[in-house]
């Protein structure tokens, strides 16, 4: 189903590092996983790393047997731990703000568990029209693709890889693990530091099309 509608401007987000700040939530949930399981896990490089789907960080602390069990239970442990800590990226809603201006709607496509990317959301206030998890880098486009999104914004080279796949503009924020270079050689169609200059950004790029 195409959902390309009457909308002009549909905005694709990622959520961890792009829209919220979910370091201190991860960190916090994967110490008690930690704890609860004896597992020796270093949440610092774990918060440096964020992007890929969970399975892929549980197999760095645990055996290949036991990833698929032990992400369960970190996703049912996640709620308890991880979204009070989390906060706001500088920037995330002035830039859902600035694309309503406009008449746009927007959009959360993450590879966070669903449930638990709503959680963080309804948490901070920003409410984005669609929220769609469980998808990572190129498969992002499926979602990106049936919502009629023309731009897509993350900070992981993974979604720049996602935006590319839906033939969207990606828009790089070196918010999170991937600097600048990073994000261009990727292909980024434009990089910025933080959503702080999304909105001044959109007016150019509204403008111009």
């Amino acid at each position: 189903m195409d959902a390309m509608a009457s909308h002009a401007l549909t905005v694709g987000f990622d959520l961890d590092m792009t829209l919220i700040d979910s370091r201190p939530g991860i960190a916090a949930a994967f110490r008690a996983l930690s704890a609860e399981t004896g597992a020796f896990i270093d949440t610092d490089l774990v918060v440096s790393r964020l992007g890929p789907p969970l399975e892929q960080e549980i197999a760095h602390w645990f055996p290949a047997a036991d990833v698929a069990e032990i992400a369960d239970r970190y996703r049912r442990m996640y709620p308890t731990y991880a979204i009070a800590p989390s906060l706001a990226m500088p920037g995330a809603r002035e830039s859902i703000d600035a694309i309503r201006a406009l008449g746009g709607r927007t959009m959360v496509v993450t590879a966070k568990y669903e449930p638990n990317a709503k959680l963080h959301l309804a948490h901070l206030g920003i409410e984005p029209d669609v929220i769609v998890g469980d998808l990572w880098a190129e498969a992002k486009a499926v979602a990106l693709r049936e919502h009629g999104a023309s731009v897509y914004v993350g900070d992981h080279t993974g979604d720049v890889r996602g935006a590319q796949a839906a033939n969207a503009f990606s828009v790089g924020v070196t918010t999170g693990p991937c600097d600048e270079a990073e994000l261009r050689a990727a292909g980024a169609d434009v990089v910025l530091t933080s959503l702080t200059e999304f909105p001044a950004w959109l007016k150019t790029y509204t403008a111009a099309q």
